[in-house]
């Protein structure tokens, strides 16, 4: 494993650019999805808190997606020979308004690459570092830190860790139905091919989970849509979220 882990770090420090333009028909597609009222959509209309994740999408070849519904392994993100990848959390920092019609630029680097022994066997962690600018800009609107987590497949003796009790106490608080519908117009919106969040089949009978897995960035997401509709004027400096076990479609959540 030594050798496969210099093999991974190796990765560290690569780097890729990708141009989008903050178009306005995924706003006012994600805004339906979230069940705001429709309103209209112009020019220079900021871009709520994550929705930068509508643009930069994974446009790859049919050919190149993998068995799970993601792109098959290499290219930019690093080999990791472990089955099920997940998003484990990011961190933001809100550096200035990104609005309907700007041209943008994503630079992503790999920041990291580490090895760790799990309850359930290996775990490799990759940290990206996203940073997105407008317009030619020399400084970035938004830096991103993305962490992913692969890890093995899930074994017949595998104990899945009790969950963790949330605040009993809220300021605000929503329930969600994360029914079919919802998850798949989110996997659409954002161009998500990763089968746990729509095929039943696959994530129950391949990957042993119980259910459809509610995508961490919806979550994410929702999260910051209660701060929008509670404080609408809110300036949001940064945010950052980890993954601590999946939500899944078999009961609604808070």
């Amino acid at each position: 494993m030594d050798a496969k882990r210099d093999e991974l770090k190796a990765w560290i420090g690569r780097s890729e650019t990708v141009h989008d333009a903050v178009n306005p028909t995924p706003v006012v597609a994600l805004t339906a999805t979230l069940d705001h009222p429709t309103s209209p959509v112009v020019a220079g209309t900021s871009l709520p808190p994550l929705w930068h994740w509508l643009y930069f999408l994974p446009m790859h070849r049919q050919s190149e997606i993998g068995t799970d519904g993601q792109a098959k392994r290499g290219g930019f993100l690093p080999p990791v020979p472990l089955p099920r990848r997940m998003w484990a959390g990011s961190q933001f920092e809100f550096r200035s308004p990104i609005h309907v019609g700007d041209r943008v630029a994503r630079t992503s680097t790999i920041d990291d690459v580490t090895t760790k022994e799990g309850r359930t066997g290996k775990l490799v962690f990759v940290k990206v570092r996203h940073e997105v600018r407008c317009n030619e800009a020399a400084e970035p609107a938004l830096v991103e830190f993305h962490d992913i987590v692969y890890r093995e497949a899930q074994g017949p003796n595998d104990v899945v860790p009790p969950p963790q009790a949330a605040p009993a106490e809220a300021a605000w608080r929503r329930q969600i139905v994360p029914d079919d519908v919802l998850l798949f117009r989110y996997s659409a919106l954002t161009f998500n091919g990763h089968r746990i969040h729509y095929d039943r089949q696959y994530v129950t009978q391949v990957e042993g989970y119980p259910g459809l897995i509610v995508h961490g960035p919806l979550i994410a997401t929702l999260l910051m849509d209660l701060l929008r509709r509670q404080l609408p004027d809110a300036e949001v400096a940064s945010f950052r979220f980890k993954a601590v076990r999946p939500t899944f479609d078999l009961n609604a959540f808070h």
